[in-house]
């Protein structure tokens, strides 16, 4: 059950003069960031099958049009590499697969058979840093996207239980990470799991069999319009994926439609020379290939009959230089050959490979096919996808939505050696003329991107306390505490209803979303406007996590503007009940009364009371407290299991680079008494050593009978002296 706190009237000041008479020294700072338009081009170069490795960004040359730029940054991310950790590649560095389910041109048992060689591929052949959405098209229903790009792997197994059904969004999150809650693992196949995959089978049956027959009973105008409906509701898909940075590898799994309508009746089928894509020797450089549009044409003749329809041929390359522009390179698998001999009979259609050839090479991928090892198969592709080099640069201003032509060159580029870049970009568009879509992508890229970013300061804590009546290893209730700057929040000219939007998202270390928060507010800015020009927003949520170790996500947006605080902290969620537990140090938040404070609308469930207490009195934590050195500040220490009798307190002060900067000193002042089961709590006083300004950890140790409990997550700033 979802839970959520009571939440009275909050005496922080008056709490922080209770505890300690001292300088009202732990107000909060903000950290923020300004963002420089920078196109980054991610580069992949492959020579005899396998990527190029130990190029350096004076190997490459950078152009737009004719016109040399400036590389300005580059990155070597290998992610066959032990240095390239999780969440450390740049968004353009990381590797994006949507696994596109095409269920009207395919036979539903090459579908369901799909639909376990993905699963697989998905357990076995990708590596944890990499991220993955499902997408599903049908002639009923178009493209639709089942999951976003994640690195949960376990929503990625629920969105394949659910190829064939529309996403109904009961999780509750807009960005699509997450479309079931409580996943549970791929290699671990529920009741309702095996109930869910049975419904999904029936559900790809019906759509399947719309278009099953297409090849053998319907008119050549049926076929045209069906592969018409095809290219153009993929073709928005790729206009949705725009927004996303990086190359985003589509996995199409699908039979094709029917080849006579780029061939014709004349040209033999499965002959790619037909199709007027190229020879293999033609189409071994990627760069040519990009830039020559030529290469790409299907060669037309007056008659249709004989060499294809123009419109369907016109339509398929629409549909490809929409994917080209958004990045995307199509892996198309003919999942015919993933159905057993026997179960090719009348039914199958063995006339689409050449359609799924096009698509390949019309953006620079291949063509998987007559492969019953999905894995095996794509493991090539894999393996050539696994370095990129990242190349940047800052453009001159251009009209909003312009398309800008790349070209990137390899400077003695051995023979045979084959680059594939992004071929442009597009001139930012401002945030209101994004449609909802873009604007999901964004949202969702940036979080899953771990990146801090946003030009609104801002600050997040998160505190791990034990469930009241729970038992040792049971899920932690967390209360995260999200502060944003008011002034950069509300803009220059806020609306009079300032929309704003709270994502909060904690990873574990495998990269599974664990539990999720999204919460929007409609501020009235008549009211809330002078307490956030004079402070700002401060959000108080819960998440709900066993133990473990986390990267708790948030994301503030201005719904209105796009202005918006990206924050990312670690968090560390012990296991309550198998010895003493101390959770990090809080720093009540003496000018608390200055902020507009919101929490999160209940959402079902008993109510837990509100965790911050001391002395009987609620307190709000401040997030990123400043202090000066010298002045003692009043500090709350929250433990578990700390046993009976006095407890001695040691603290450090760590710096930005995690050396040791000094001791400081902390003094327990009393210690409350608490139910069995309930928390420790302890008033204490902190007083920082001689620092220079700036950015410094507190780490506190508690040494008692039940032995020792230490909490390095507690940071603090140093202001400089005026």
């Amino acid at each position: 059950m979802r839970k959520g706190f009571l939440l009275g009237g909050l005496g922080a000041a008056g709490l922080a003069l209770a505890m300690l008479t001292a300088p009202a020294g732990a107000q909060t700072t903000f950290s923020g960031s300004t963002d420089v338009v920078e196109v980054e081009v991610p580069v992949q170069v492959v020579r005899d099958g396998q990527p190029v490795r130990g190029l350096t960004a004076a190997d490459f040359e950078l152009y737009e049009g004719r016109k040399k730029l400036n590389i300005t940054g580059f990155h070597a991310v290998d992610l066959a590499s032990p240095a390239v950790a999780r969440g450390g590649v740049p968004p353009a560095g990381r590797r994006q697969l949507l696994l596109l389910f095409d269920l009207a041109f395919s036979n539903p048992k090459s579908v369901v058979a799909a639909r376990e060689a993905a699963r697989s591929l998905v357990l076995k052949g990708i590596r944890p840093g990499d991220l993955v959405g499902v997408a599903t098209y049908s002639a009923a229903r178009g493209s639709q996207i089942l999951l976003g790009f994640t690195s949960d792997r376990r929503q990625v197994d629920a969105a394949l239980d659910a190829l064939g059904a529309v996403r109904d969004d009961k999780a509750g999150d807009p960005l699509r990470l997450v479309l079931k809650r409580g996943a549970g693992g791929p290699q671990l196949a529920s009741p309702s799991q095996e109930a869910d995959t049975a419904r999904s089978n029936e559900l790809i049956d019906a759509q399947g069999g719309q278009l099953a027959n297409l090849g053998r009973e319907s008119t050549r105008a049926n076929d045209k319009a069906a592969a018409t409906a095809l290219t153009r509701a993929n073709a928005q898909l790729a206009q949705m994926l725009r927004g996303l940075p990086g190359r985003k590898q589509v996995i199409y799994f699908s039979e094709g439609f029917n080849s006579a309508l780029l061939t014709g009746g004349g040209g033999p089928a499965g002959n790619p020379g037909s199709l007027g894509v190229g020879s293999d020797a033609e189409l071994q450089n990627q760069n040519a290939l990009q830039q020559d549009r030529a290469n790409r044409d299907v060669v037309l003749s007056d008659s249709e009959q004989d060499f294809g329809s123009t419109q369907t041929v016109n339509a398929l390359e629409r549909m490809l230089e929409e994917f080209r522009r958004s990045d995307c390179v199509i892996q198309a698998v003919d999942i015919g050959g993933l159905r057993a001999g026997g179960e090719q009979g009348p039914g199958a259609r063995n006339g689409g490979q050449d359609t799924l050839l096009a698509m390949a090479r019309g953006t620079g991928g291949e063509l998987v096919q007559n492969s019953n090892d999905l894995t095996g198969a794509m493991g090539g592709i894999l393996d050539r996808t696994s370095v990129t080099y990242v190349l940047s640069f800052q453009p001159e201003k251009g009209k909003p939505g312009e398309y800008h032509k790349l070209k990137v060159e390899l400077k003695n580029a051995a023979r045979g050696t084959n680059v594939s870049y992004r071929p442009g970009y597009f001139s930012p568009k401002p945030y209101g003329q994004l449609n909802p879509l873009e604007k999901l992508f964004e949202a969702s890229s940036r979080l899953m991107g771990g990146e801090e970013a946003g030009t609104v300061p801002g600050a997040v804590m998160a505190a791990p306390f034990r469930n009241p009546g729970g038992n040792a290893g049971d899920k932690a209730y967390v209360p995260v505490l999200i502060e944003a700057d008011g002034p950069a929040l509300l803009g220059s000219q806020p609306p009079s209803a300032l929309p704003v939007e709270v994502y909060v998202y904690a990873l574990d270390a495998a990269g599974a979303i664990q539990d999720f928060l999204y919460q929007q507010l409609g501020l009235d800015v008549a009211k809330a406007g002078p307490g956030l020009r004079q402070g700002g927003l401060k959000f108080v949520g819960h998440l709900d996590l066993p133990p473990g170790e986390y990267s708790v996500r948030t994301l503030v947006r201005n719904g209105a503007s796009g202005a918006f605080s990206l924050r990312v902290v670690p968090l560390t969620v012990p296991a309550f009940g198998k010895g003493p537990a101390l959770l990090p140090p809080l720093f009540p938040d003496p000018a608390a009364n200055r902020w507009v404070l919101v929490r999160e609308a209940p959402r079902g469930g008993p109510q837990i009371d509100y965790p911050f207490m001391a002395r009987q009195q609620p307190y709000v934590p401040a997030s990123r407290p400043v202090l000066t050195p010298g002045a003692e500040v009043p500090l709350a220490l929250v433990g578990y299991d700390l046993g009976a009798g006095d407890l001695k307190a040691t603290a450090r002060v760590l710096a930005a680079d995690g050396k040791e900067a000094g001791t400081g000193g902390v003094r327990v002042l009393q210690r409350e008494a608490t139910a069995a089961g309930g928390p420790d709590r302890l008033l204490a006083a902190f007083r920082p050593p001689a620092l220079p300004p700036g950015e410094y950890t507190l780490s506190v140790t508690l040494t008692g009978a039940a032995g020792a409990a230490s909490a390095t997550s507690a940071p603090f700033v140093v202001k400089a002296a005026h």
